[in-house]
């Protein structure tokens, strides 16, 4: 039976560790709430505690704080606000929490926020004022929600929304990740095999044609004339990459770059399908979760429009914000983007009219986060096949390209 190490509070607010035996996770936390006390952490004992964490070796924290400029990926993010709001529930006082999840927390940017944020809250600011101070942590969409739950005396339970929110924008990047990844990894090792074959096999035949002073099809020297380049013009290649990739940095600094970029990304074939998918369950989700904190409707549009990740979203949501302000609707601003289909602007129309407009952006969200599944699965049945046959092709042409003077020369033996 597997072992699960444990982190728990008991009523009086102290801190208990331990290790439990059961089959499962859920069978771990029914145990301690049986036993009186509060799981804060559950997860898998491992075997080899002797063994030191990445981040805690030397310079690897000063590197990774370099590389992500202070952020904390959203899967840290999840069991932070998951714990946050477990240790509120129970009553224990907010700057005691805070510290116990710094001390537990596994990431140095989360672990150092948090320390800030517990000076913040000592000096007499707000749990809101304290993560603002620490955007690269805590986002706007974040902050906000906290100060809606606490105007609202609602913090426990903005933060299961926040924590329910992660999750299902965490699952749903993952599955587009995923979609993206595989095909560029595996582009990436035909890419590595092609050079070894350029560099290394082709140079022989290439000495072995020259001796002969045979003629070579185009194919052949197509092949040869890209050997030479991958051997001692090789910096050329790669500067083009470096160009390539700046030059595309740059375009995404500004808003016109943005919006064009986006665009194109929504046109790519079958990708671009479920790029815009992502993009609407997203918009929605965020919606809803800011509207059902009790946020105000034009400082929501904001955040969504600062948070959507797509500027043809960002340019779509500030056209709702002006239209709001006019005393109009959400819904007749979204038709004039093609990246709302149809069914959102109806659904968020139908929203508009029986005042229960989070609701309906729920079920957008949740219906697009199905089709983002269904649409990753499709592709993921389609590029097999097709990467295949790539490959193939590849191959195929490197081969015929460095035997066809062999044939060739067979012929001109014989006749």
């Amino acid at each position: 039976m597997p072992a699960w190490a444990y982190r728990a509070m008991d009523r009086s607010g102290k801190e208990i560790r331990g290790q439990i035996e059961a089959s499962t996770e859920e069978l771990v936390i029914d145990r301690l709430r049986g036993m009186g006390y509060f799981p804060t952490e559950v997860k898998r004992a491992k075997a080899d505690l002797g063994k030191v964490a990445l981040e805690e070796m030397p310079g690897i924290k000063q590197f990774m704080k370099i590389l992500t400029r202070g952020k904390v990926p959203l899967k840290q993010m999840m069991p932070f606000t998951r714990q946050l709001a477990v240790l509120i529930g129970a009553g224990l006082p907010l700057l005691r929490g805070i510290r116990i999840l710094a001390e537990q927390t596994e990431s140095a940017n989360l672990r150092n926020a948090l320390h800030g944020i517990a000076s913040e809250i000592e000096s007499g600011n707000t749990l809101s004022e304290g993560m603002a101070k620490y955007p690269s942590v805590f986002d706007r969409l974040f902050v906000n929600m906290i100060r809606a739950g606490e105007i609202g005396g609602a913090l426990e339970q903005v933060l299961d929304r926040l924590a329910v929110f992660a999750e299902k924008s965490s699952a749903i990047r993952s599955k587009v990740k995923s979609a993206m990844w595989y095909p560029v990894f595996v582009l990436g090792i035909a890419g590595s095999i092609l050079a070894g074959i350029l560099i290394f096999i082709v140079p022989q035949f290439s000495g072995i044609y020259d001796e002969l002073g045979a003629e070579l099809p185009g194919m052949t020297q197509m092949l040869i004339d890209m050997s030479d380049v991958a051997i001692n013009r090789f910096w050329v290649v790669i500067l083009t990459v470096v160009f390539i990739v700046m030059l595309w940095k740059f375009i995404r600094k500004y808003e016109w770059g943005r919006f064009g970029t986006d665009t194109m990304l929504l046109r790519v074939p079958v990708m671009g399908k479920i790029l815009q998918k992502s993009a609407v369950a997203r918009w929605a989700r965020t919606f809803a979760t800011l509207l059902e904190a009790g946020v105000p409707i034009l400082q929501t549009l904001m955040i969504v429009k600062d948070t959507s990740g797509n500027e043809v979203i960002s340019r779509a949501v500030l056209d709702v914000h002006d239209s709001i302000k006019e005393g109009e609707t959400i819904s007749d601003p979204l038709k004039k983007f093609s990246i709302f289909p149809p069914l959102v602007t109806h659904m968020v129309a139908v929203g508009e009219e029986t005042g229960a407009i989070d609701t309906m952006l729920n079920k957008v969200a949740e219906f697009y986060e199905r089709e983002v599944d269904d649409a990753v699965d499709g592709l993921a049945k389609l590029i097999e096949p097709l990467l295949i046959v790539f490959l193939g092709g590849i191959i195929g042409f490197v081969v015929v390209a460095l035997y066809l003077p062999v044939f060739s020369l067979v012929d001109q033996i014989g006749k």
